[in-house]
């Protein structure tokens, strides 16, 4: 949360008497946008087919998709380089 945002929140909830759980989100760059290891985890934890619930919103929230799709080709040539090998390797 941006330090602007969090204030507005925080006065939120002291006016209604409430109490928040802190935001326990990873740290974002100044821009808001993710960095490049959030978008990584998070394109494994797509390749494996888990995400948490905080993670997929903070995604959807603060990612970019076009980071996202770069990334997840990335991450799958990388798959398929390592599945040539390890064949070739097998299968002399």
């Amino acid at each position: 949360m941006r330090p602007m945002q969090q204030h507005i929140q925080t006065a939120r909830t002291q006016a209604s008497g409430q109490e928040t759980e802190p935001d326990k989100n990873p740290p974002v760059d100044d821009e808001g946008t993710l960095t490049f290891w959030q978008v990584l985890g998070s394109a494994l934890a797509a390749a494996f087919g888990v995400q948490s619930s905080r993670n997929r919103k903070r995604d959807f929230s603060q990612g970019k998709a076009s980071h996202f799709i770069i990334m997840g080709i990335g991450v799958t040539a990388v798959f398929v380089l390592i599945m040539v090998g390890v064949v070739s390797w097998i299968l002399p």
